[in-house]
């Protein structure tokens, strides 16, 4: 995994980065919040490790930064910190990250909240998933409701349309019905209009019982409520 790694202690970023590097990890560490920032906006990594009292940025403004970029919600902060009070802990956690470690920091410590991180990302990677699998179903869901709502609303109109101009165009309606004719036409094409400002002006997506099980939208109902 590649992780970004925030510290300005030289000796706390070399313990650090060993500890990672045992694990695997592809660490790029780097002396400031600024250097770090610029480094994840230009290649989002999935985790930073990142210290609260760093010069230019300091590790909360690293976090809000993070949070804000179109990225950030999949990256996982863990903040290193010597504070403890309850009141700083909030405001880390506020500014966004996911956990923290309390100075001094040990190498078992580093292990237990990485180990700690990379299952909290795996369920977090998992329920996004999810998610995403969700949202498609749902869009599918309406999509086909939206569909047959349409046929229903529209074939028929639509078919008399179709008729009665096909009638005009192959010459089999005598003269004087051609004017009842083309009003027929116009009326159906001001059915289909009407069913299309109806759909313009849904607020609120509702759907009906159709026929066997099946559901579509309501383009029938008043939907400016």
């Amino acid at each position: 995994m590649r992780i970004i790694l925030a510290d300005d202690d030289p000796m706390m970023r070399g313990l650090l980065e060993a500890v990672l590097r045992h694990e695997g990890n592809e660490v790029e560490p780097y002396e400031n919040g600024a250097d770090a920032w610029k480094a994840f906006a230009a290649n989002p990594a999935p985790m930073i490790v990142l210290d609260w009292q760093m010069p230019q940025v300091d590790g909360l403004e690293l976090c809000r930064r993070v949070r804000g970029h179109a990225e950030g919600e999949r990256t996982y902060l863990l903040m290193i910190t010597a504070r403890a009070h309850p009141e700083d802990l909030e405001k880390l956690l506020d500014a966004g990250a996911d956990d923290y470690i309390s100075k001094p920091v040990s190498p078992a410590d580093v292990l237990a909240r990485l180990r700690i991180a990379v299952k909290r990302m795996a369920v977090a990677e998992s329920r996004r998933g999810a998610e995403a699998a969700l949202r498609k179903a749902r869009y599918l869901a309406g999509v086909g409701e939206l569909s047959l709502a349409l046929q229903h609303e529209i074939n028929n109109p639509l078919a008399a349309l179709m008729t009665t101009l096909a009638l005009i165009t192959n010459g089999m309606l005598e003269e004087h019905e051609i004017p009842d004719s083309l009003k027929t036409i116009e009326q159906q094409a001001q059915r289909i209009a009407e069913v299309l400002r109806r759909l313009r002006d849904i607020k609120e997506e509702k759907s009906v019982e159709y026929a066997h099980g099946q559901r579509m939208v309501d383009l029938r109902g008043d939907q400016s409520r």
